[in-house]
């Protein structure tokens, strides 16, 4: 500690020595300058201990004192004397931090660290490097900051030495073109040497950038065999909702595009997700309106339930909409279409079966599969999921739910309403963890009200089967100290079902696909690692998707595939950051819930102030009209200001209208221009412009408003 305390006082009192002394006068042309046209050894010798110092306590000027040595010693002996001045400056400096400050950063911050670390054991010399050869930061700042990681001394040393000579150069020239000025005047300065001096100082950034980025690419390509000519333009591996915009833009791009799918075209959206869910839905909500007729003065028989009927109309809609992803009308629309399994044997070729097709850019858009839990027991109840439910046709008598997500919410309520008895379980203590409290209390309430039975706090240990008989054991995952919710126990359960549908997320598809042989990382969470191009690690090879994230959504997959193709296919031109700003959500329950931009729990969780505006949908006139007035309209704004952060919206039509708040979040608009909006009356929409009304009322100048009233009353009988 003494010894810290000792390093401490002494670049205190160099710095401080520095300011009070008018360090900075020796920081000139003229003090270099005079004393170097006496004793030019002498001159050497202190302008390399100041460089020394001034760096070594990281006071600002080095790119001064590099021009400053050019144009009093020439450029050789200029750049020889801050090569190494520099480097062994830069060096005290990352001695000084590491022995100050390494062990309490480290100590400190170690969770954090630890991935920082690892890559700076393994590449931290390239990583400087790159830095020095452009420098993104501050010259002092990397040298503290490379004091805190592993990187060893020598290391520092020679990468700085070598990294900082091509910018050394370039500076030191830019002075002695200076210095070889006679007279400083418009002509004197306006000479072929000072101007290409001073261009190549602007552009050597640049150059550099582009230098790394070809050492890069020429490093992450090796070892692999670029054909001279390709098969096509673009390859596109996955049909789904991702792939097929993909290839749809490629086409009309007038790139020629293959088309690679394994199984059916449309991917889960078409033929196991957004499709038939929404099917199956639309025919549960029959059912509930029918059961609710007799409020509007209608009776109705009991209705009854033909469940393989039902599941027959799910397969039909399929079927109709299945042409517009269907292989005649892509091949229409001169895209290639195989089917098969495809494998990435180099950045730009892919074995489909057996058969070799090369590209010059590839689209990874296979998606992703529902996840199956490790959980002893469940693959002998034989599990549903999403993918396979579509092949039941009786109606389980009794359906259990794990995993209270939106496709979980959905289809409880769905086969609730269809004449199952459902029970949801959700391990967290909401359904919906991802939305407000407010929303998921309403969400259960609703879902309760239609006798689901939901169970949060509480996760799926075991699973029998005994018989006819399927058993499934539940253990409350509440933490000690939690209050049940809603008067729920946390004791152990067991409950009996007779099928059991696994919803608790999506795994993505990475697998068969080459990834590991051609060193393409993945995500923690398994899903690719791409950077904001959506480039993987190979800048050639793109992807989109449920594959990718962090949105598994349809409209998300279509999103990003428009970003990867266009970058793919024109990123040696323009490329284009993808945008996930405005991303709207919905859930397809009944009332729908439907959200775009932040909410309470991203707020609170970012640290973003907002002012919450909420207007009730039982008092909007159409709902009323349509029996079907719940829910409510929730806008989070700039305080003080109308600019909308995020929308909430829990009612009928919500999804539809949530759309509203989208646009205007995409342009710009505020919550002044939707109030000066005209809704036709009477539309669910019209509560898109109240709940901007009640934000107005809250924000009307109550100064202004007193005026006006003295003003209007002033003729008026007391």
């Amino acid at each position: 500690m003494l010894k810290k305390i000792l390093l401490v006082v002494i670049i205190g009192a160099l710095v401080s020595a520095y300011i009070t002394f008018g360090g900075q006068r020796y920081l000139s042309v003229d003090f270099f300058g005079d004393l170097y046209a006496q004793q030019p050894l002498l001159t050497a010798a202190v302008y390399f201990a100041i460089y020394v110092i001034a760096t070594a306590v990281s006071i600002p000027g080095a790119a001064l004192l590099t021009i400053i040595g050019g144009i009093v010693f020439g450029l050789w002996t200029g750049t020889l004397l801050v090569s190494f001045a520099s480097s062994i400056g830069a060096t005290l400096a990352f001695l000084a931090s590491r022995f100050l400050l390494r062990d309490w950063v480290q100590a400190k911050f170690s969770s954090h660290l630890h991935t920082i670390n690892q890559g700076v054991e393994k590449q931290g010399g390239y990583y400087l490097f790159g830095l020095r050869l452009i420098p993104l930061f501050p010259f002092w700042m990397i040298n503290l900051v490379m004091g805190l990681t592993p990187l060893k001394a020598s290391t520092f040393y020679w990468v700085s030495q070598l990294g900082m000579l091509a910018g050394t150069l370039v500076y030191v020239n830019a002075g002695a073109s200076l210095g070889s000025i006679d007279e400083f005047s418009a002509t004197g300065i306006m000479t072929p040497a000072v101007i290409s001096s001073f261009a190549l100082l602007a552009i050597f950034p640049l150059i550099v950038r582009a230098a790394v980025k070809a050492v890069e690419r020429r490093k992450l390509y090796s070892g692999f065999k670029k054909p001279r000519t390709f098969d096509t333009n673009l390859i596109v591996i996955g049909a789904g909702s991702g792939g097929l915009v993909s290839a749809y833009i490629g086409a009309t791009l007038k790139a020629r595009v293959t088309l690679i799918e394994r199984d059916k075209m449309g991917g889960d959206c078409l033929n196991t997700g957004c499709v038939p869910s929404k099917a199956l839905i639309r025919a549960a909500k029959s059912m509930a309106e029918m059961k609710k007729a007799a409020q509007l003065g209608i009776d109705v028989p009991a209705p009854q339930v033909d469940f393989a009927r039902v599941m027959g109309r799910v397969q039909d809609v399929i079927k109709t909409i299945e042409p517009h992803d269907s292989v005649q009308r892509f091949t229409g629309l001169g895209v290639d279409c195989l089917y098969g399994n495809a494998r990435l044997i180099s950045p730009w070729l892919v074995d489909v079966d057996g058969q070799q097709i090369s590209a010059e850019k590839i689209i990874l858009a296979t998606g992703a599969r529902p996840t199956i839990p490790s959980i002893p027991g469940l693959d002998q109840v034989e599990p549903l999921t999403s993918e396979t439910l579509w092949q039941l046709q009786e109606l389980p008598e009794r359906l259990l739910i794990v995993g209270g997500g939106a496709i979980g919410c959905e289809l409880a309520q769905a086969f609730q309403r269809l004449g199952s008895q459902v029970t949801l379980v959700e391990m967290q203590s909401q359904l919906l963890p991802r939305d407000d409290q407010q929303v998921a209390s309403f969400m259960q309430d609703c879902l309760e009200s239609e006798s689901v039975r939901v169970l949060t706090n509480y996760g799926a240990e075991k699973f029998q089967s005994q018989g006819d008989r399927r058993i499934v054991e539940l253990a409350s995952s509440a933490e000690p100290t939690a209050e049940p919710t809603k008067g729920q126990t946390t004791e152990p359960l067991q409950i009996e079902f007779d099928q059991v549908l696994v919803a608790i997320g999506r795994t993505a598809n990475t697998e068969s696909l080459g990834l590991e042989a051609l060193g393409i990382p993945l995500n923690t969470n398994g899903t690719l690692t791409t950077d904001d191009y959506l480039r993987t690690c190979y800048p050639n090879i793109l992807a989109c998707g449920d594959l990718v994230g962090p949105y598994q959504l349809t409209h998300a997959a279509s999103h990003q595939a428009w970003f990867a193709t266009v970058n793919g296919l024109l990123g040696r031109f323009k490329k284009f950051r993808v945008d996930y700003r405005i991303m709207p959500q919905v859930v397809f329950t009944d009332p729908q819930i439907g959200r775009v931009g932040l909410n309470q729990r991203d707020a609170a969780a970012q640290g973003i102030e907002v002012e919450v505006t909420q207007y009730d949908l039982s008092d909007l006139d159409r709902a009323i009209a349509d029996n079907d007035a719940q829910g409510f309209i929730q806008v989070l704004t700039v305080p003080g200001k109308d600019r909308i952060l995020g929308a909430t919206i829990i009612g009928p039509q919500a999804g539809e209208l949530i759309n509203e708040f989208v646009l205007a979040m995409k342009h710009n608009l505020g919550l002044n221009k939707l109030l000066g909006t005209i809704r036709s009356y009477p539309t669910l929409s019209e509560g898109n412009r109240f709940v901007a009304g009640e934000w107005k009322r809250k924000h009307v100048p109550q100064g202004l408003l007193a005026i006006l009233q003295r003003y209007l009353s002033w003729n008026i009988k007391p």
